[in-house]
């Protein structure tokens, strides 16, 4: 019997992620089956159940994977340790990150906002799902602090600023920006983007925001 390669077999996954996806945007993450997932996929029952036992196995390999590829983005807007390129203002890595999601749902040809918010929805009624989900949510946030870091040594951000805390923040912008996406219909990556930098380029902010920290 010929040996199934492993190409083949990330093309099966991938195939049945996709499906799992197209399930969750259309019907609901918490009303998607196994059932489904088997006929959206246009693959046997077998044939699914072979490299998924169940539908939160099909979770930790999205999760596992990166799909959002947001961590991935980040780190291609933040200069290594020692480069002689700075990073770019957060404004600029704000619009990069949500453009690259509209691009990517585009790409695959379901509605990544929504699928999210169906997501953490699950996530917050299923502890097991929260697991599941929390490393990517980490990574993320993970990436972010990496930018922020290179953000102040280029002046970005006062010296004294805490990295960690501005992962924290530019972590929850994308969350922000997805649900106004949803539910208003109005904003866009370069608006969300203008947002920010009007939020951040007031007078005397900066000078502000220094006392502050110390009090």
């Amino acid at each position: 019997m010929p040996k199934i390669s492993e190409e083949h077999r990330a093309e099966k996954r991938q195939q049945i992620i996709a499906a799992t996806l197209r399930c969750v945007e259309r019907d609901g993450f918490h009303k998607t089956t196994m059932a489904a997932v088997v006929k959206e996929s246009g693959l046997s029952a077998g044939s699914v159940y072979t490299y998924f036992r169940g539908k939160n196995d099909i979770i930790r390999a999205i999760a596992e994977s990166g799909l959002t590829t947001i961590a991935e983005a980040i780190t291609r807007f933040t200069p290594e340790a020692g480069s002689d390129i700075a990073a770019p203002p957060p404004e600029l890595a704000i619009e990069a990150a949500t453009q690259h999601l509209l691009d990517l749902s585009e790409e695959l040809g379901v509605d990544l906002p929504k699928i999210a918010l169906q997501t953490w929805a699950e996530a917050a009624r299923d502890p097991e799902v929260r697991e599941l989900m929390a490393p990517e949510a980490r990574r993320i946030r993970g990436a972010w602090r990496t930018y922020a870091e290179a953000a102040i040594d280029a002046g970005r951000f006062r010296k004294d600023a805490d990295p960690e805390r501005i992962a924290m923040v530019l972590t929850g912008l994308l969350p922000g920006f997805i649900l106004q996406r949803l539910m208003l219909g109005d904003v866009t990556p370069k608006s969300f983007a203008a947002g920010l930098t009007d939020l951040l380029d007031q007078p005397g902010y900066a000078e502000g925001a220094a006392q502050r920290a110390t009090q």
